[in-house]
């Protein structure tokens, strides 16, 4: 494909994924929990929060915002922070599995058998326990005011 194409598809494929959520039909919270808001904007007052898989019903849609009602509460959510589907209730955020047996990630923090560590210190693949204590140090610094100060700055999420 050229990639001069790959623009207005990118584009077309995310304005389909807002135009899934329809008044009058029901979306799903995807995060642990997801605020509500008083406005459709990323820094508007907190209404209230609502909990993971949560069915919520749509009351209006504005570009990437719904407005959504559980109850008696409703407030503006961003759309990537819903689902259509129900989220399966083994599984954590954005749908990433909860077990770390589940993950990819998990050989890398996984501790080695002797031999292996005998076998990477000898091929001078050794730092790899270092960038991993690294990260998880690091990791453990980050605040959810940074992620939501990157995603500001960067444009992010519901920042675009």
């Amino acid at each position: 494909m050229k990639p001069r194409l790959l623009l207005p598809i990118a584009a077309l494929a995310a304005a389909t994924a807002y135009a899934a959520f329809a008044p009058g039909g029901t979306a799903y919270t995807k995060r642990i929990s997801t605020a509500l808001l008083a406005e459709p904007a990323p820094l508007a007052e907190t209404i209230t929060r609502v909990a993971f898989a949560r069915k919520l019903a749509i009351d209006e849609v504005r570009g990437p915002w719904v407005h959504v009602s559980d109850g008696d509460n409703a407030g503006w959510v961003f759309a990537g922070n819903l689902a259509e589907q129900k989220p399966a209730e083994n599984r954590g955020l954005e749908a990433v599995p909860l077990t770390a047996s589940e993950t990819s990630a998990s050989a890398a923090v996984r501790p080695l058998a002797p031999a292996a560590v005998d076998y990477a210190e000898r091929r001078g693949l050794d730092k790899a326990r270092d960038d991993v204590n690294w990260l998880v140090e690091n990791t453990a610094e980050v605040t959810d005011e940074d992620v939501q100060t990157y995603k500001q700055t960067q444009k992010k999420g519901e920042f675009q």
